[in-house]
């Protein structure tokens, strides 16, 4: 046998694949040539558990990837140990050679496993990075099978299959931390969905057309263009969009496009390949490439300088990209929601927005309303963000509100919108984090006579939801009491069961309390 030629053959094999129960079987079948052998398997031991995991296994009926722990007697245990620590010490000797599988302790436990007859074995000790105690096992059928020879041939193969080892070894772990991975993104998605709640609120009342319009497009992989001031929850509809649709098990990327410097934005949007630039010290993927199979949202695309405006007219038309200082072709699945405070189709009028990217995003536009046109959801609102707050401060309890601190909620005009409203309940829970809470601390303009009754009551025709706004008005000053002295029904002049009733075709909740 030349030497030389046999290992050249035989590293292919064990080299040649990833897959190490493949690699395995064409190194059995290789070896079969050459040596009696019937099977062989690549194990490590595990002192923690002081158990033989089998990693893979190659008989004549093929190769298969394992996770297979096979259980030792103590004296097995033992014997185990103690090789496992003259290897950590100095490096092992060549093959052994075990001509009667009954007269070894582990090598007994191994063939009781696998419920074969008395075999001869040959035992080789792999070289692994960290040096667990991980070996080869060579068996063949019968007693007094293998000689000095064989053990040499074996011994021949100990670099290449030590590779092999390390390579499964790492794979391994790879594969673990990834699975961990993926289990702690859905639970931090779990706990943002607890924290922020799946509910959008509104989408009975002041958002309800908004919601019936996402419940729309959310199926489709149509662009979606969403319009509003600075603080109405555009982000919320697309994450809505997002859930809704057959994407939702793909990423959801957001990218403010005017919180990023113009000579960034396209090695953000696209990626940068190694040396585009000063500073890429390393290839980077994406925007686009990240949402892959999912959504991305571009807020503020009105802040999108001219030549990424023709880069996005590209994504858009074709699917596709290259990234800065790259040649190939991306080919891309995504659905783009694109959202903006600013008024387009005047920047295009301005040439400062090009018309062809705006006819293309601008296929299904929602148009989302400012707080102050949908006030009937301020109670509603405010109740979400009081039980949001409490758990971002840590605060022990919910505090209550005091006796009409929605009123002064209910006359402003909210120029900042919902996230005006959020900082004001943040600002009173930690100006009175015990309650009762109070909004007294905000700078409001003084109202005339005149505008009183239009601020208080919605701009709505819906007879139901004014009704519903001002029960809820009355259940915020009673702290969610309906019946007895100072109760909602007792304020409202109303039986208290006609009041429940009518909650409940409104649809407002409550919790029932002993003598309502």
């Amino acid at each position: 046998m030349n030497e030389n030629e046999f290992f050249r053959e035989a590293t292919i094999r064990i080299c040649g694949n990833l897959e190490i129960e493949v690699a395995l079987l064409q190194c059995l079948k290789y070896l079969k040539g050459v040596i009696p052998v019937e099977s062989m398997n690549l194990s490590v031991w595990e002192p923690d558990s002081k158990s033989l995991r089998v990693i893979a296994r190659a008989t004549d009926s093929g190769g298969e990837k394992a996770d297979t722990l096979i259980p030792m007697s103590q004296i097995a245990k033992t014997n185990m140990e103690q090789m496992r620590k003259k290897f950590k010490a100095s490096r092992w000797p060549d093959t052994d050679i075990i001509n009667d599988s009954s007269a070894d302790p582990g090598m007994r436990e191994i063939i009781k496993h696998y419920d074969l007859e008395v075999s001869s074995l040959m035992h080789l000790i792999l070289e692994t990075v960290g040096r667990p105690l991980c070996s080869i096992l060579v068996f063949g059928q019968g007693k007094n099978i293998y000689s000095e020879k064989d053990a040499q041939v074996l011994n021949l193969l100990k670099e290449p299959l030590s590779i092999a080892m390390s390579n499964a070894l790492k794979h391994r772990e790879v594969v673990k931390l990834k699975e961990l991975l993926v289990e702690d993104n859905r639970y931090l998605h779990r706990e943002l969905r607890q924290l922020s709640g799946d509910e959008i609120i509104g989408s009975d009342f002041g958002l309800r057309d908004i919601m019936k319009k996402t419940n729309q497009v959310a199926s489709l992989d149509s662009p979606v263009l969403l319009l509003g001031e600075t603080g109405v929850g555009k982000d919320v509809i697309a994450n809505a969009i997002h859930s809704s649709s057959p994407r939702r098990k793909g990423p959801f990327i957001k990218m403010n496009c005017g919180a990023i410097p113009d000579t960034l934005i396209d090695s953000e949007l696209f990626g940068h390949e190694k040396g585009a630039f000063t500073g890429a010290l390393s290839e980077k993927r994406g925007r686009f490439e990240r949402a892959d199979k999912g959504t991305i949202l571009l807020d503020e695309i009105g802040e999108l300088p001219p030549q990424a405006q023709v880069r996005l007219l590209r994504v858009l038309q074709d699917k596709e990209i290259e990234r800065v200082g790259g040649t190939k072709t991306i080919q891309l699945d995504i659905r783009i929601i694109a959202a903006t405070n600013r008024n387009l189709e005047e920047m295009v009028k301005a040439k400062q927005f090009r018309e062809d990217l705006w006819f293309r995003i601008n296929v299904f536009p929602i148009m989302i309303p400012p707080l102050r046109e949908r006030k009937s959801d301020i109670p509603a609102l405010l109740k979400h963000f009081v039980n949001l707050k409490v758990k971002e401060l840590k605060l022990p309890t919910i505090p209550v509100l005091s006796t009409g601190a929605i009123e002064p909620l209910m006359h402003y005009d909210w120029p900042g919108n919902i996230r005006e409203l959020q900082n004001v309940v943040e600002r009173a829970l930690i100006l009175n984090p015990t309650g009762p809470l109070n909004f007294n601390h905000m700078t409001l303009p003084k109202l005339t006579e005149s505008n009183k009754l239009h601020e208080i009551i919605p701009m709505t025709g819906n007879l139901d939801e004014i009704t519903s706004m001002h029960i809820r008005q009355i259940l915020t000053q009673t702290n969610g009491k309906i019946h007895g002295p100072d109760g909602a029904a007792d304020l409202l002049g109303i039986n208290a069961s006609t009041l429940r009733n009518r909650m409940n075709k409104l649809g407002i909740e409550y919790r029932k309390r002993r003598g309502d």
